[in-house]
């Protein structure tokens, strides 16, 4: 499993979101405190996204956050109001890459995946097969991360609401594959989308600010958990939380 966050808010640094807190994302890439459905460390690479006045831009590699310092002068020197960063633990079998690294990224669109679809690549080759040729052929790296992605941007693409772009992707994939963990995080630089199906998700909101991340970076006690099979919408100081459908869709 892997763990992202998103962050929408005042400007800050990379570094006061992701490195400073104590139990900021970058020291859950070696001490997560929640990583069900398998994983110890998320030690295969990570990426952050964050949005400027030209729109989003990312920085990845295929390298622990920690053994990078880089980063660590990047994170210092760097301020956003709109960021969404992932630490990567890759799936057996699948390519430990700076490309298979989230955040995705098309247009206004940055996206990540925290869990695992089973069964790949056969449980979900029927879901891809309905994907444009193109779209197969340009996947950023040969990973259900990947597809899902694919799949998310086919629907946002023909006009779906990015909510629904989700439910919708979830449910297909829970159909042919049950047992996947999808916990999805979707951003335009203004709002949010978040889905949990399988894995953890906390939500801190203030009055100005609004943070989702797969694990509470500090003990503030107003951290809120996100229940299972939920999909959140949120802005900066605001989200709501809506009951996921996960009966099979056409």
């Amino acid at each position: 499993m892997c763990r992202h966050q998103i962050y929408l808010g005042p400007p800050a640094s990379l570094a006061a979101l992701l490195i400073d807190p104590p139990h900021g994302l970058y020291r859950q890439s070696w001490a997560p405190r929640d990583m069900r459905g398998g994983g110890t460390v998320n030690a295969d690479g990570f990426g952050v996204g964050w949005y400027t006045p030209s729109g989003p831009v990312r920085y990845r590699r295929a390298t622990p956050i920690w053994a990078d310092p880089g980063f660590v002068e990047l994170g210092r020197a760097t301020t956003a109001g709109a960021v969404l960063a992932a630490v990567r633990s890759a799936t057996t079998g699948m390519p430990v890459a700076e490309a298979a690294c989230a955040p995705f990224i098309d247009g206004p669109w940055l996206f990540s995946h925290n869990g695992v679809v089973p069964g790949w690549p056969h449980s979900v080759a029927e879901l891809a097969a309905r994907l444009p040729v193109t779209d197969l052929l340009t996947l950023d790296a040969p990973t259900d991360s990947a597809l899902l992605w694919a799949l998310i941007r086919r629907r946002l693409r023909s006009g779906a609401d990015p909510g629904t772009a989700i439910a919708g992707t979830i449910t297909d994939v829970l159909a042919v594959a049950p047992r996947s963990r999808l916990n999805l995080l979707l951003t335009d630089g203004r709002r949010a989308w978040a889905s949990t199906a399988g894995h953890s998700l906390s939500i801190l909101a203030g009055a100005d600010r609004l943070t989702i991340a797969s694990e509470p970076a500090d003990d503030d006690p107003a951290w809120t958990a996100v229940p299972d099979r939920h999909l959140v919408v949120a802005e900066r100081s605001t989200y709501t939380l809506e009951a996921l459908c996960t009966s099979t869709s056409s």
